[in-house]
């Protein structure tokens, strides 16, 4: 099999990419005596973890707010010095290092708190969703061997009795389980702990198509991700984030890392909602707003954008799931062009970005390759193929997951490694993606993939949301089925569905069936759930 050649004259010199990187940490303050004495301090007692980023942001800003929620903000000092006690405290309920620590929070301080508390302990962190139902999270809680739990007092109920682990809850105090201030109060006898060795904190996949898997991240292996956000993305070392996705996730978790790395504030909501994530932007004069792009859609259907001053907003970054050309389009055109495109996943990391200015000139993309990372399109035999053709992607860099907690890996070619999509290069080295491998259609011996559909249907002036899978079909194997959330008040029917896509696209990739919802079933993060459309 040939050796994959991916465009090796698009990837800068070892010396550049260097010197670029010195700049831009000169430019963001990171590479002051200041803020090497701090991070130096803090490396010795806590190792290279996250806990690291938190404690150099205390002793550098110590009354600096480091996350702002619903119940006010706690200072980067107050965090540091609690989450110290919590370790303390897990550790005296029986954790040891090493064991794995499942948390089951929303957005707030307190997930903040125990994930550093966590990596303080030398504990595993599994990062667990929100969404789960009681019999799923017993299911991921046993298959992934977790020893200990912190989760909010919503979420307590669904934890099975017979779960043999302390159970620390968050946010309030319930009856027969310890809470986090308990927790912490059995801390003030500090016992030893050694300085914190690397933890590999686990994060679930999406589980679009079952019961999410755990994929493995050895810290600190992402914050080469980070480096390269740092370049193409122009944060401050004064921003304020909001962040409106869930921080359990890759996405929200990636961003947290960044704003502590730079000492930055971080607003947080519990759950997403339009109206109120807005409100938050506008109140804390945020400059920095992290979302995914079904929140992106949220908040332009019900024109909340126009209603609060946004003017603040330097970036919007979103990631996650697919950006489609019309949304964000339409968010530059409405609120600034602030919009950056990121483009990966929980197992190859960030691979590439797109600017306002890559969106604008090429509305869809995902972008160009992110520093520090490699993005070939490949064949079925592992051979890149000529810009413009269609492929599998594959994508190198410190970014990549470790594997899945119960074994295996994604597949890789000459270290690089399958993102699981499929998608080309234009000629300017921009990355389109078309869709997932797994999510191709075949009807009648026509490839379809519903992404095509579904893009140019959300062009419709009266379709606020879309999603097309394939149906059993006798005649044509499979054949398309849409399933669209109509704006308020639209007369728009089947009929006029077919017609708006027959007249511009392949009739192969006209949907036969077309059903009218309120609304798309999705994961937090906004990715569709195909096979409950299809189910």
């Amino acid at each position: 099999m040939p050796t994959p050649r991916p465009n090796l004259d698009r990837i800068p010199s070892a010396a550049s990419a260097f010197a670029d990187g010195v700049r831009v940490m000169a430019r963001l303050g990171l590479a002051r005596p200041g803020h090497l004495a701090a991070v130096g301090a803090a490396t010795a007692r806590w190792g290279p973890t996250v806990a690291t980023l938190y404690a150099a942001a205390a002793l550098r800003y110590p009354s600096r707010a480091a996350v702002v929620d619903h119940r006010g903000s706690i200072t980067f000092a107050r965090l540091h010095a609690r989450s110290t006690a919590l370790a303390h405290g897990l550790r005296a309920s029986g954790l040891r290092p090493g064991d794995r620590l499942g948390l089951l929070c929303r957005n707030h301080r307190h997930f903040v708190e125990a994930n550093l508390a966590a990596t303080k302990a030398g504990l595993h962190v599994v990062y667990l969703n929100a969404g789960f139902a009681a019999p799923q999270l017993a299911e991921v809680l046993a298959r992934e061997g977790v020893a200990g739990l912190v989760c909010d007092a919503e979420f307590e109920p669904l934890v099975d009795a017979d779960f043999g682990g302390p159970v620390v809850v968050a946010d309030g105090d319930v009856e027969a389980r310890a809470s986090m201030r308990d927790t912490r109060r059995r801390g003030r006898f500090p016992i030893s702990m050694l300085v914190a060795h690397p933890t590999s904190p686990v994060l679930l996949t999406s589980g679009t198509t079952g019961t999410p898997k755990g994929a493995r991240r050895d810290w600190p292996g992402g914050m080469s991700s980070a480096l390269g956000l740092y370049q193409r993305l122009p944060y401050r070392a004064d921003d304020v984030f909001v962040i409106a996705c869930p921080l359990y996730h890759a996405w929200g978790l990636s961003q947290l890392v960044v704003a502590a790395s730079l000492g930055c504030t971080v607003v947080v909501v519990p759950h997403f909602e339009p109206v109120a994530t807005l409100e938050a932007v506008q109140r804390h004069r945020a400059t920095v707003l992290a979302v995914v792009p079904f929140m992106l859609q949220r908040m332009l259907a019900n024109d909340a954008v126009d209603r609060f001053d946004l003017s603040c907003l330097r970036i919007v970054a979103s990631s996650g799931s697919a950006l489609p050309a019309t949304v964000g389009l339409e968010w530059m055109d409405r609120v600034g062009d602030t919009l950056f495109n990121l483009y990966g996943s929980t197992e190859v990391g960030q691979a590439t970005v797109a600017s306002p200015a890559d969106l604008r000139a090429a509305p869809g993309t995902a972008g160009t390759v992110v520093p520090g990372c490699t993005v070939a399109i490949l064949d079925d035999e592992g051979r890149e193929v000529p810009d413009g053709t269609t492929g599998r992607v594959f994508v190198g860099g410190g970014g990549q997951f470790s594997g899945y907690t119960g074994g295996g890996t994604k597949e890789s070619v000459r270290g690089l490694m399958s993102s699981g999509d499929v998608g080309y290069r234009d000629d300017r080295g921009r990355l389109f993606v078309t869709g997932r491998s797994d999510d191709m259609i075949v009807s009648g011996g026509e490839n379809v993939f519903p992404g095509e559909v579904e893009e140019l249907l959300l062009a419709h002036p009266d379709v606020v949301d879309v999603a097309v899978v394939g149906v059993p079909d006798i005649d044509f194997g499979d054949r398309l089925a849409a399933f669209v959330v109509r704006r308020p008040g639209a007369a728009l029917d089947g009929a006029g569905v077919r017609a708006f896509v027959a007249d511009r696209l392949a009739r192969h990739k006209v949907p036969r069936d077309v059903t009218f919802v309120d609304d798309l079933p999705r994961t937090p993060t906004g990715k569709l759930l195909r096979r409950a459309l299809i189910a």
